[in-house]
């Protein structure tokens, strides 16, 4: 499995640790009003390739304090998304703590000054628990792996409980700053918009044949009644939370939330499961085929939500877009680290090419009917 350990371990920092500790001692005493004793930092290495991570021990006013603190990453990092909106993320995470029971960690402060520390950052607590990897991904040996059956269950029906309870925050005008501001008439129309914009930012001149199918394919299957936009994850996956057992402990990584039909969530959640699944196949791993399938994800939000999904080939399509568009700028990130060569044909650079291509052509498994 070399190919795949060269691909997943792309370079995420090129910050100095050093410098970047020595800063926040200054900044954490600033906000605590009092003398702080920082620890070591640390920047973990199984999960995330957008924000950075730092995770950080404290001291203050005879208190211990475990936090975390998130980095908008350096242009020198290759970013993975042309902008990062720290505090938009900080005010996400407090507005979903205060409308729902979803576990957010609580953010204790903002630094939108990107001259303090040379980017933006916020610090929130740690929560304790454990994560399923991305790399490896957690499905070829993990703790998630070594579970019985019966732990799964609960890990996948606690964690989609997690999107019905997000789904169901409401007033949605306290969520109104995450509307996005591009043409169209409705929220689907708009996230494709935005998705459009930001393919033309990761190509950087390069044309993936590809995505710019699946785009049309999109443009012309565009639910009519795609009905209400919620309050979305936007990057809703088992790898972006915490677990206490198998129960999510806290809920991670909201740089791509928005509003949007609640199927973006849903199809993102089972999708990212299946592009694992299809790296297992390929690599010769057993997986766990029968983990997070669309059709049972759909059926355990209905029952728990009472909102069924609809259109949901469509909104597979859409998280495959998504997931393609973000393998270009990961697969320009290996290149320039100099940990991947760039494919003859572009359409590689889609790692569930394949997976991409049968969807389109109207296969792709169950739950897709």
């Amino acid at each position: 499995m070399d190919e795949l350990v060269e691909v997943s371990e792309v370079q995420r920092s090129t910050r100095d640790l050093a410098s970047l500790r020595a800063g926040l001692a200054t900044w954490l005493a600033e906000q605590a009003g009092t003398d702080v004793d920082l620890g070591e930092v640390e920047v973990p290495g199984t999960n995330g390739m957008s924000s950075e991570t730092v995770l950080l021990d404290a001291a203050w006013d005879g208190a211990q304090h475990r936090l975390v603190a998130r980095f908008a990453p350096e242009p020198s990092a290759v970013p993975v998304f042309p902008a990062y909106d720290l505090e938009r993320q900080a005010r996400v995470m407090t507005e979903v703590r205060a409308a729902t029971d979803v576990p957010v960690p609580e953010v204790l402060w903002t630094e939108p000054d990107g001259a303090r520390l040379g980017t933006p950052f916020f610090v929130m607590r740690r929560v304790d628990g454990r994560v399923p990897p991305d790399v490896m991904p957690y499905n070829f040996d993990s703790w998630v792996t070594a579970a019985t059956d019966e732990e799964r269950a609960l890990l996948q029906s606690t964690s989609v409980d997690v999107l019905a309870r997000l789904h169901a925050a409401g007033p949605l005008e306290r969520f109104a700053f995450l509307e996005l501001d591009r043409a169209g008439a409705t929220a689907m129309q708009r996230q494709l918009a935005d998705q459009a914009a930001y393919y033309e930012w990761a190509r950087e001149g390069l044309r993936v044949p590809l995505i710019e199918r699946t785009f049309a394919w999109l443009e012309e299957h565009l639910p009519g009644d795609e009905g209400d936009a919620v309050m979305c994850w936007g990057d809703a996956r088992i790898g972006n939370m915490l677990y206490d057992g198998f129960e999510p402990a806290a809920v991670l990584d909201w740089e791509m939330a928005v509003l949007a039909p609640p199927e973006v969530d849903v199809a993102w959640f089972a999708y990212l499961h299946r592009f694992f699944e299809d790296l297992a196949a390929r690599f010769g791993a057993s997986g766990l085929p029968e983990f997070l399938r669309l059709d049972d994800v759909a059926t355990e939000y209905e029952r728990v939500s009472g909102r069924t999904p609809r259109h949901l080939r469509y909104f597979t399509v859409y998280a495959a877009l998504r997931y393609a568009i973000v393998s270009v700028r990961t697969t320009k990130r290996g290149v320039h680290f100099g940990q991947q060569t760039m494919p003859d044909d572009l359409d590689d650079v889609i790692m569930h090419r394949a997976g991409l291509e049968a969807l389109l052509d109207g296969g792709g498994g169950p739950g897709l009917d």
